[in-house]
């Protein structure tokens, strides 16, 4: 794993958005889960994705890698309509439950979704060391060949991002792949995300409740109650609120929009 650095590096050029999203909403029975959100995705930076448990972080990533049922409004990821066919090897997705096979190896998981990604026995060789270099960016050299049924939990979602990693995955949809992972681990697997930024180019777009995650990332969408209270940078948000956190900005706003709220109700 590479040598952790405390600052993030410098934020890489961009140009049109990974992801696009223009009135996207999502309804679910009799609740509106997302609610005519508009938001873009910077190519080739991390956008933290931040906000507490149940406020449609993971609803709001399926739609976005073209899972998620009854959404309305535009959104293009790639510059095509989300779920589109060609869209699926070019995105890497990490759900938060981790999906492997209990009873194959970590290798053996690794080389079946290899496989699928990448066919035919002309790219065995390519596959291989495809499957190596994952298993060492995630620390896992040394379970390689452990049944993954037999692994702890957060090994077990560290094989999930090896999956999502395999290939060259222009956008990577991570949510909460830290969570459960140990102080070191998180480190170094942030360490990951920023290189594979700097120096593939590729976009992340990293779900998390955890707040001081926030400043690692280049950009953040600040969620809450399935609106977003904010898509800018760790820096414009401090200095948007004046606090020294962006936990402590994220909190400014969710206290501005309430008092907003409940001004509206009155002049009703």
């Amino acid at each position: 794993m590479m040598n952790y650095s405390a600052d993030p590096p410098e934020t890489p050029a961009v140009s049109t958005p990974a992801v696009n999203a223009s009135a996207l909403t999502v309804v679910r029975g009799p609740h509106t889960v997302l609610r005519d959100l508009d938001f873009t995705v910077p190519r080739g930076q991390i956008t933290g994705l931040l906000g507490p448990s149940g406020c449609g972080k993971s609803t709001l990533m399926r739609a976005i890698v073209g899972t998620q049922a009854k959404v309305t409004g535009t959104l293009d990821v790639l510059g095509r309509p989300a779920g589109h066919p060609s869209l699926r090897t070019r995105i890497g997705y990490v759900t938060q439950a981790p999906s492997v096979y209990d009873d194959l190896t970590v290798r053996q998981n690794l080389d079946y979704f290899a496989a699928i990604l990448d066919p035919g026995s002309a790219a065995a060789e390519r596959r291989r060391a495809d499957v190596t270099r994952v298993i060492d960016d995630v620390d896992l050299t040394s379970h390689a060949d452990a049944l993954a049924g037999n692994l702890s939990g957060g090994q077990r979602s560290r094989v999930s991002l090896a999956v999502a990693l395999l290939g060259t995955p222009e956008l990577l949809v991570l949510d909460e792949p830290t969570v459960g992972l140990d102080p070191v681990l998180r480190r170094d697997l942030w360490n990951l995300f920023h290189s594979i930024a700097a120096t593939r180019g590729a976009t992340l777009l990293i779900s998390s409740h955890v707040m001081d995650e926030a400043e690692r990332c280049h950009r953040l969408l600040l969620m809450r109650e399935g609106e977003i209270l904010a898509d800018d940078t760790p820096d414009a948000l401090r200095t948007r609120t004046g606090a020294e956190t962006v936990e402590a900005a994220f909190l400014h706003l969710v206290d501005e929009a309430a008092a907003a709220g409940r001004e509206k109700e009155a002049t009703r």
